[in-house]
């Protein structure tokens, strides 16, 4: 159960090279997700929420993730995850990351003020009171600003099936290159705010590393709503022992009308 809210994250952060005029997203928007392991344990829940603030001067947007395990799960194997992103509301790139979590007694608390004229993150491990700069690429992202950066900068129209898209992220204390595969388009049948309902969407394939956590390479799959809003729907992932399933239950605050198909 391990990294439960980390899949959900790092499998949402991909960026094309285009921006978009029109932004995906606004202030006052969030997201509930209910994760599920072997398709019928629930396993927790993660939520995403977005507000305007300011940071040393700077006009950024600041988001806030959690993620904790629920039910008996939570009795096997607590998890509480706390993330949060400050980024610029102009030009999306990141200035500060938390990352504060207790995942089944391992715990990290990480806080990195990235430089982008110098290409450089100060990391403060304040578990164990050290600090390192470290060089990074340009136009690096962090797992949380990157996927508010992939909702600005997808190109919809351009997306060829069976296409790539490579994309650079600092985690921690290093830079992570990873690529995803464009799958085409797929309508599929979520729960949402208590309906049921059918949601066109784009279906991508991350590439992770086979091994002890993941299954094999092309272990994840992911749904993205095909609209202004581009929001992660669904995220399922084939791990060493069972599998793990997000879900988009719940959601408020978006930008742009969300097209969908009542059921029955």
């Amino acid at each position: 159960m391990k990294h439960l809210f980390t899949i959900i994250l790092f499998f949402v952060g991909f960026q094309t090279a285009s921006i978009e005029k029109v932004s995906a997203f606004q202030k006052g928007e969030w997201f509930k997700f209910e994760m599920s392991y072997s398709g019928f344990l629930k396993a927790g829940n993660a939520t995403l929420s977005l507000k305007e603030s300011s940071l040393e001067g700077k006009g950024v947007y600041h988001v806030v993730g959690k993620g904790w395990t629920t039910g008996p799960v939570k009795w096997l194997f607590k998890v509480k995850d706390r993330y949060e992103s400050y980024f610029d509301k102009d030009t999306g790139v990141p200035y500060k990351f938390i990352r504060k979590i207790d995942e089944g007694g391992h715990t990290k608390d990480i806080e990195i003020d990235f430089n982008h004229s110098e290409k450089k993150a100060i990391v403060n491990n304040k578990k164990h009171k050290e600090v390192k700069t470290i060089i990074t690429e340009q136009g690096v992202q962090d797992m949380v600003s990157m996927y508010y950066h992939l909702r600005n900068s997808i190109d919809i129209a351009s997306l060829k099936q069976g296409g790539e898209i490579k994309t650079t992220m600092f985690f921690d204390e290093e830079n992570y290159g990873f690529k995803l595969r464009y799958l085409g388009r797929e309508t599929i049948e979520i729960d949402i705010n208590g309906a049921k309902v059918e949601v066109k969407t784009l279906k991508f394939r991350p590439y992770v590393m086979a091994g002890r956590v993941f299954k094999e390479e092309e272990s994840l799959t992911l749904w993205v709503s095909a609209d202004k809003n581009k929001i992660p729907l669904k995220i399922k992932a084939d791990l060493a022992v069972g599998s793990l399933r997000a879900d988009l239950v719940e959601f408020k605050g978006l930008k742009h009308a969300f097209p969908i198909v009542f059921k029955n």
